[in-house]
């Protein structure tokens, strides 16, 4: 059930466009460094610093300096999934054994005793009300910052195991999942997508949603979905550099696409033009 996150925001954070030149970060690249090169999910804070989730430990850096967090003191598992900011500058971590909270001075670990629906965490989302959405191997949870409320396929979830969240401009929440496709929950209904209707595929890796409210969907396989609330475009090896998973999903100010895939590096789509940025080009 792991996946190696080959994740978009890696690329973002080493490529400086303008010179087209790579930045190179391991655990090799200081005596204080990157804690593992396994790397899942990466966040900046108020501060600008770059947290990055791996599957041995949380990196900070701030620019010059690294800092490694663990398990026990601060994580409630060394295998960091996903990294959030909610509206109060505090940083929600997600990993295997839970979810960790910290405000600057800090650290706070939520798990399944305190009403997580599994400590098993994917995923993070946070809407405009500060709600925490958080997606796991056992259904979602909302954490209002009080109240923990779960939601399993008995209340309308596609699939318990969930791998990907996103919450759209409408203030909709889409939750993909491992081999059920994707749910839309709109605070009182929920509404299952699948390959029957237009996606791509049912295991759905990564979603994000663009400036226009198009939401994007990056499979384990099969390429990439794009839905417009109507219509579903599709992206794979027939009509794009795409060649199987989309792990990770970002856009930037000028509103190109940026995708990280399993194995073809990783691409930019301005909306007409592909570029490959890979391991081969140096």
């Amino acid at each position: 059930m792991r996946t190696i996150l080959l994740t978009l925001l890696t690329t973002v954070f080493s490529l400086t466009l303008n010179s087209q030149k790579w930045t190179n970060y391991t655990t090799a690249s200081t005596s204080t460094s990157l804690c593992n090169n396994n790397v899942y999910a990466i966040a900046t804070d108020a501060q600008s610093n770059i947290w990055i989730g791996t599957n041995d430990g949380l990196s900070k850096y701030d620019g010059s300096t690294w800092v490694t967090y663990t398990a026990p003191d601060y994580l409630g598992s060394n295998e960091v999934t996903s990294i959030a900011k909610d509206t109060d500058g505090n940083m929600w971590f997600g990993t295997y054994g839970g979810v960790s909270k910290y405000d600057g001075a800090d650290w706070i670990i939520y798990t399944t005793t305190d009403g997580l629906v599994s400590d098993a965490v994917t995923t993070i989302s946070i809407d405009a009300q500060n709600n925490k959405w958080i997606g796991t191997f056992e259904g979602v949870s909302k954490f209002d910052g009080t109240t923990w409320t779960n939601y399993t396929t008995s209340d309308g979830l596609c699939y318990n195991i969930v791998k990907s969240s996103a919450i759209d401009l409408d203030g909709n929440k889409w939750f993909g999942t491992w081999g059920g496709g994707v749910s839309k929950f709109d605070g009182t209904t929920w509404t299952t997508y699948t390959t029957t209707g237009g996606l791509v595929d049912n295991n759905i890796f990564s979603i994000a949603v663009d400036a226009q409210n198009n939401k994007w969907f990056g499979s384990g396989n099969n390429g990439l979905s794009k839905f417009n609330d109507t219509t579903w475009t599709t992206y794979n090896s027939g009509n794009s550099p795409i060649l199987g998973g989309v792990t990770a999903i970002t856009f930037d100010a000028q509103g190109n696409k940026w995708f990280g895939t399993n194995g073809c590096g990783a691409l930019k789509f301005d909306g007409t033009s592909w570029t490959v940025c890979s391991s081969y080009q140096g």
